[in-house]
C-alpha cells in the first residue's frame, strides 16, 4: 500500500521530494543491516553470466556492483575526481573508490540518516559522504570529473534543476554517467532534460531487458533478507519497492509500461 500511494502522490511534484526524503529516512533509520549495501536494480548480461570480477565479501550485491560497472565504464575514474549524487546506503560509492581507483570519491544523499549510516559503515583515504540536494550542490563550479546518478532522479522535485546542477560542476570533458527508470511515456520528457542541459550526448541505451534479467537472478535472495527484516504487515509494499518477481514495478518493466535507460553525456572541453 505504501509504494502505491507514492507512486499516485509522486505524480505531484510539490510532494514527491519531501515524500522520497521520508521513505529513505525511514530505510535508513530502521534497517541498518551489513547484508543491505546497495537499492538498485541490479544490471545482468544477457545471457546471464557474470561481468565482473568481485572479492567474496562483495558478492551478495553482485548485480548492483554491475550496474555501477556498466554505468560508469565510459569514463576513466583513475586518478579523477568523482561525485555520486544519491548515493543511498553507500555501497556502490565505496566500490567504485575500491575498483576504479579515483582520487576522490564525493558521495552525497538528501537523507540524513543514509548518510550516517554510510560514514558509520565505509571509510578509506579519499572516500567522503555527505547530505547534499541534487537540486543545489553545494560544491563550485567544474570540480569534478565526472558526475555519477544511479537510480535516483525518479526522486526529484526539478530534472532541469539537477542536469543544471551537474553541468555546472562538471570539469571541461567532465561526463554526467546516469541510469534510471521511468513510465514509457516520460522517457521523451527525461530525454529533453538531459539534451537540454548543454552537455553533448555521447550513448544513449535502453538497458530493461538487463535490469529484468538481474531482478530475476537477484529475486530469491532479496526475499529471503526481507524475510528476515521487514514485518510481515510491510512486506507487500518492500515487495513493491525492492521489485520481486510479480509485485507491481516488475511487471510494469516485464510488460513494458516501465522503461529502465542508460545515458553517457559530457561537458565541452
Amino acid at each position: 500500500m505504501i509504494s502505491r500511494l507514492f507512486a499516485l502522490l509522486c505524480r505531484f511534484a510539490p510532494l514527491k521530494r519531501l515524500l522520497w526524503r521520508r521513505w529513505y529516512q525511514f530505510l535508513a533509520g530502521h534497517y541498518k543491516i551489513e547484508e543491505w549495501q546497495m537499492m538498485n536494480y541490479g544490471y545482468a548480461p544477457l545471457p546471464a553470466t557474470p561481468l565482473i570480477l568481485l572479492d567474496p565479501a562483495d558478492e551478495s550485491e553482485r548485480y548492483g556492483l554491475q550496474l555501477y560497472h556498466w554505468v560508469t565504464q565510459s569514463a576513466d575514474l583513475y586518478g579523477g575526481q568523482v561525485l555520486e549524487i544519491g548515493c543511498g546506503r553507500g555501497g556502490g560509492a565505496a566500490w567504485l573508490h575500491h575498483a576504479r581507483h579515483p582520487d576522490s570519491t564525493t558521495a552525497v544523499d538528501f537523507s540524513a540518516e543514509a548518510i550516517a549510516l554510510c560514514q558509520q559503515r565505509y571509510s578509506a583515504a579519499g572516500l567522503s559522504f555527505q547530505v547534499g540536494d541534487a537540486e543545489r550542490l553545494a560544491f563550485q563550479d567544474e570540480s569534478f570529473d565526472a558526475v555519477v546518478n544511479i537510480e535516483s532522479s525518479h526522486c526529484y522535485g526539478s530534472m532541469a534543476a539537477f542536469v543544471a546542477e551537474a553541468r555546472r560542476v562538471l570539469k571541461p570533458g567532465g561526463r554526467l554517467l546516469f541510469a534510471d527508470f521511468r513510465d514509457t511515456d516520460k522517457l521523451d520528457a527525461l530525454r529533453q532534460h538531459l539534451l537540454g542541459s548543454g552537455l553533448t550526448l555521447i550513448h544513449e541505451s535502453n538497458i530493461t531487458p538487463h535490469v529484468l534479467a538481474a531482478l530475476d537472478a537477484d529475486n530469491d535472495r532479496k526475499l529471503a533478507l526481507m524475510r528476515k527484516i521487514i514485518p510481515q504487515q510491510l512486506m507487500n509494499s518492500f515487495e513493491d519497492f525492492a521489485a520481486v518477481k510479480g509485485s507491481l514495478v516488475y511487471e510494469e518493466f516485464r510488460t513494458g509500461r516501465m522503461q529502465y535507460y542508460h545515458f553517457v553525456l559530457e561537458k565541452a572541453a
